[in-house]
């Protein structure tokens, strides 16, 4: 088994983490420990939730999915955040830092589809999803904190299935056997690098520079329809703009991105 809570522990050192051989979603078992100690901002080390199977992973849009055991890298990190204009930031860092992380190892064609997925030459390698925690308190809400959910193919096998032309693994991207601790460690390093940058132009900028959709025509998903256009910027918060085919400039907070249309 190359994920376990003594493997965690002899390269985590100090920063606290649960492992659970199984559960439904560690986003779920971060946001409850978020709820009972509230995080503050001094806090040294993101606190680490880390699974080897995920039962009910929570994707964007409500959806769900499944991870089998000793297939992908499945955590949640806690971090202490209490200004609610950095929240946009943490989807932005929790992606570069997966990107970074698979470009290190020699996964090819590393690119981000906004606003939270990590693609290997266009297939879904991971994706992001940031959950806050907000205390009400006199009439208005103060954030607690934040919890960063990843989840990253390393060994699941998408051949003979509907998503064999839409997602990828690690391993068969790379060519060799990884260890999923090893990446852990390394993807833990990437997020404390740009948690500590979280309100600076560098980390704005190196996400931007790895979306791999913009001055393209593409079609935006929302509950109340789809907008077409090109892709043409983002901004600080991480919205996307795009030009209509009326010309017409939009500003666009979320939404699921498929390159087309106009």
């Amino acid at each position: 088994m190359d994920l376990t809570a003594a493997k965690i522990r002899d390269r985590l050192g100090s920063r606290p983490f649960k492992f659970y051989e199984q559960c439904a979603s560690t986003n779920d078992l971060a946001l409850e420990l978020l709820a009972q100690h509230p995080l503050v901002e001094a806090r040294a080390a993101a606190e680490l939730i880390c699974t080897d199977e995920q039962t009910k992973g929570k994707g964007r849009l409500g959806r769900s999915w499944y991870a089998p055991p000793g297939t992908a890298l499945m955590l949640s990190l806690i971090l202490p955040l209490t200004n609610r204009h950095e929240l946009p930031r943490m989807t932005m860092l929790g992606a570069l830092a997966i990107a970074e992380m698979a470009e290190s190892i020699g996964a090819p064609g590393v690119g981000i589809k906004w606003p939270n997925d990590v693609q290997l030459n266009g297939r879904k390698l991971s994706g992001v999803l940031s959950e806050a925690n907000w205390l009400a308190s006199q009439g208005s809400s103060q954030l607690q904190g934040v919890v960063v959910g990843m989840g990253i193919n390393v060994r699941i096998d998408f051949s003979d299935t509907p998503f064999a032309d839409s997602a990828v693994s690690l391993e068969p991207a790379v060519g060799h056997s990884l260890d999923r601790t090893d990446l852990l460690a390394d993807l833990l390093g990437r997020i404390d690098y740009w948690y500590a940058r979280r309100s600076s132009d560098s980390l704005f900028e190196a996400w931007r520079g790895r979306l791999n959709m913009l001055g393209q025509p593409v079609e935006v998903r929302q509950p109340d329809g789809v907008i077409s256009g090109i892709a043409e910027s983002v901004d600080a918060d991480g919205a996307l703009y795009l030009v209509d085919r009326a010309g017409v400039r939009q500003r666009v907070i979320a939404g699921d991105v498929a390159l087309g249309g106009v």
